[in-house]
C-alpha cells in the first residue's frame, strides 16, 4: 500500500480561498491521505465551507484563536500519517504535488523536502513578470543557492522555502524535530534550520519543480508586521549562524556580527542626515501621523531616507507583511 500523507491546514478568515485549497487536496493524484484542518478562530464562513465536504478524509476541529503556529501544533498533534504535510488556508497544491514529492523522497531517502512556488494573487492570477519585485527577491534567494550549493548556508541568506505550505517531512522529522516555536512570522524559517540541523545532508530542495501555488495578497502594505518579522528574522539568523559554529568560537563569532549590524545602523543614520529634504519620499511625512509610537520612531529615525531606500522598504512590507 502507498505511503499515508496527513495534511495539516491552519485556517484563519479564509472564506475566499479555503474552498479551493481544500480541493487541491482532496483531489491530490495521491489519494492516500487524511486532511486535518485546524479553524483558528474564524470568524468568517470558513468553518462553514470546511464543514460542507463530505469527503471521509477531512478532519475539521475548531479552537479559540491561538495564533497559526499553536493550530499547527495542535494538527501536527493529531497526523497519523507515514509523512507530514502543511497547507496554509490561502495556498494551493498542485494536482501531483504529492506524488511527485514522494517520489523524490523514495529515491532520495529524504527526511523533509520542498519545491519551487508559484506566486498568486487574490484571483489566482500568477504573477509572471521577472521584473515584478517579489520574484525579484525570491529569485535573488534562489541564485544564492545555486551559487552556493549549500542549503543550510543559502537558507542564511534568505528563505526560498518561502511558506510553510512547502513542507512535507517523514514521520521520524516530526517526531525528531517537534513542535513549532512561538515566533508568530517567522516559525517556518525557524523550523527548516531545526530539520536542517538534525537531518543533515536529508533535505531536499526540488528546485525544478513548482508544485506549490503561493498566495501574495494585495492587502499587504506597510505596518508594523513588518518590523516585527524583521526583528524576528535577525534572532533566527544570529541564532542559527551561530549553532553551525564551533563552541570555542561563538562568542567571537557573536561580537563581530553585532558590531557589523551596529554600524549598518549606524552609516544609515549618517547618510540620512546627509540627504537633502527634496528627496524624501513623502509617504515618510504625509502619514506618519496614522503610525503607532513604535513605528513612528522607526520612521522619525529614518525621515531623511533616499526614495529607493524608502522602496525597498516598502517592498520588504510587501512582501513579509
Amino acid at each position: 500500500m502507498s505511503a499515508k500523507v496527513s495534511v495539516v491546514i491552519p485556517a484563519y478568515n479564509h472564506e475566499r480561498f479555503i474552498e479551493q485549497t481544500v480541493d487541491s487536496v482532496l483531489n491530490q493524484s495521491h489519494q492516500n491521505l487524511e486532511l486535518i484542518v485546524i479553524d483558528d478562530g474564524s470568524t468568517d464562513a470558513t468553518g462553514q465551507i470546511v464543514q460542507s465536504f463530505s469527503d471521509k478524509r477531512l478532519k475539521y476541529v475548531y479552537q479559540e484563536n491561538q495564533d497559526a503556529y499553536n493550530a499547527l501544533n495542535n494538527g501536527l498533534d493529531l497526523a497519523k500519517g507515514d509523512f507530514v504535510a502543511i497547507l496554509n488556508s490561502d495556498d494551493v497544491y498542485s494536482e501531483n504535488r504529492l506524488e511527485r514529492i514522494l517520489q523524490a523522497q523514495k529515491e532520495s531517502g529524504a527526511q523533509c523536502l520542498f519545491t519551487d512556488v508559484i506566486p498568486i494573487d487574490d484571483k489566482g492570477l500568477v504573477f509572471s513578470d521577472p521584473e515584478f519585485g517579489w520574484n525579484l527577491w525570491h529569485q535573488k534567494n534562489r541564485q544564492y543557492y545555486f551559487q552556493c550549493k549549500d542549503l543550510y548556508t543559502a537558507f542564511l541568506k534568505g528563505n526560498f522555502m518561502v511558506t510553510t505550505s512547502n513542507l512535507i517531512l517523514t514521520r521520524k522529522a516530526v517526531d525528531t524535530v517537534g513542535r513549532f516555536c512561538s515566533l508568530r512570522y517567522l516559525h517556518d524559517y525557524d523550523y527548516i534550520f531545526r530539520v536542517m540541523l538534525a537531518f543533515p545532508d536529508k533535505v531536499v530542495y526540488l528546485h525544478d519543480q513548482q508544485l506549490l501555488y503561493y498566495r501574495i495578497h494585495s492587502g499587504n502594505t506597510l505596518g508594523e508586521a513588518a518590523i516585527l518579522g524583521r526583528e524576528q528574522d535577525k534572532e533566527v539568523i544570529r541564532k542559527y549562524l551561530l549553532a553551525r559554529v564551533p563552541e570555542h568560537v561563538r562568542g567571537v563569532v557573536a561580537a563581530g556580527a553585532e558590531r557589523l549590524v551596529e554600524l549598518e545602523q549606524e552609516l544609515f543614520e549618517v547618510r540620512a542626515q546627509m540627504v537633502p529634504c527634496s528627496q524624501v519620499a513623502p509617504i515618510w511625512t504625509s502619514t506618519i501621523g496614522s503610525y503607532s509610537p513604535s513605528m513612528r520612531r522607526v520612521v522619525i529615525v529614518q525621515r531623511g531616507v533616499s526614495c529607493e531606500e524608502v522602496h525597498y522598504f516598502r517592498h520588504y512590507c510587501y512582501t513579509q507583511g
